[in-house]
């Protein structure tokens, strides 16, 4: 059997813009990606914790050492800038591998989205 679980979290970090003019997705900044273990294109879960919203995207990558979290398209109506998210992603792994995996959960710095 196969079940979901959590892969990777970003845990708290500020909306920086909202393109609605953009193809789609949300922007990431790079080293966020790698911290969490996040790759382009990867389906992401968006949960904002100002106005209860969720949905779902893919990642893009942002400018490295930038702090920068954008969502694009038609998700750039579900936030504001300042707004704080978690960012989720999740994997399909066999039960007992389950039982033994950790996830990649990050906390950024809460004013400026960049590690510590």
């Amino acid at each position: 059997m196969q079940i979901h679980v959590v892969k990777s979290k970003i845990h708290r970090v500020k909306v920086t813009g909202a393109d609605l003019n953009y193809i789609g997705s949300i922007t990431i900044d790079e080293d966020l990606m790698d911290a969490a273990n996040i790759v382009e294109g990867e389906k992401v879960q968006i949960v904002n914790n100002n106005n209860g919203e969720r949905l779902e995207t893919y990642a893009i990558p942002g400018p490295r050492n930038s702090g920068e979290i954008c969502l694009n398209g038609a998700a750039a109506r579900k936030v504001a800038k300042g707004d704080v998210l978690i960012l989720i992603t999740y994997a399909i792994i066999e039960m007992e591998e389950a039982k033994g995996f950790k996830p990649a959960i990050v906390f950024p710095n809460e004013e400026n989205n960049l590690l510590n």
